[in-house]
């Protein structure tokens, strides 16, 4: 069985990384979400298991300690981490993963796992991303300024990635994020099945073995 891809999705705070990535996984068959674990406290409406894997410190040391972990991130005071098993459990099923993790936790991907899909998430502009932030009102003004001055950072590092998609229209941005994971499925390495199934017992020649 062909393994499936991981798709790493990450963006600043307030760039519409999680309705992008909600609206993917409702159009997209064979998409898993990998849950992240995380420190920090539950919000309200949170589900333990669907949202994030809520866990204390002491958990999430013990996990880390033991390799659990294929990348970590400490986020404003609180600490992130995707399951190693996890995601092998998704894509070893033929199913893509999708992480929707900061840019941090997406380098620590990308050097354990090379093949790996980075896909970023840009907002139009840094006063279109002030408002969305401001609109939220979920945070203090000093929290906002702080939340600016990290998304300056992460969009230097998202130059980095793979795929650069800015959230100008958000059913634009969900199509475009979704047209670069259907292409990623008709690569070579990923049609091969196809190929033996067409061929069937034949399927040696594929490999040089014919002098046809």
């Amino acid at each position: 069985m062909t393994r499936g891809d991981i798709f790493v999705i990450s963006a600043p705070s307030g760039s519409g990384k999680t309705t992008i990535c909600r609206a993917l996984l409702s159009r997209v068959e064979g998409l898993s979400l990998s849950v992240s674990c995380t420190t920090r406290e539950r919000k309200p409406g949170e589900r333990d298991g669907v949202d994030y894997y809520f866990v204390d410190e002491e958990k999430f040391g013990n996990m880390l300690d033991s390799n659990e972990f294929l990348e970590t991130a400490s986020v404003y005071g609180r600490r992130y981490g995707t399951s190693r098993s996890a995601v092998e459990a998704i894509v070893s099923k033929g199913l893509d993963a999708v992480l929707e993790i900061d840019v941090q936790g997406g380098a620590s991907v990308k050097a354990a796992v090379p093949g790996a899909v980075r896909i970023g998430i840009l907002p139009p502009d840094g006063e279109t991303l002030r408002a969305r932030l401001t609109a939220r009102d979920r945070d203090s003004r000093q929290e906002i300024e702080k939340r600016l001055a990290a998304a300056r950072l992460e969009i230097r590092e998202l130059g980095n990635y793979d795929y650069l998609v800015v959230n100008d229209d958000l059913e634009t941005a969900v199509r475009k994020v979704e047209w670069i994971v259907r292409a990623r499925r008709l690569r070579r390495e990923r049609t091969m099945d196809a190929i033996d199934r067409i061929l069937g017992k034949k399927g040696e020649e594929r490999d040089g073995s014919s002098n046809g």
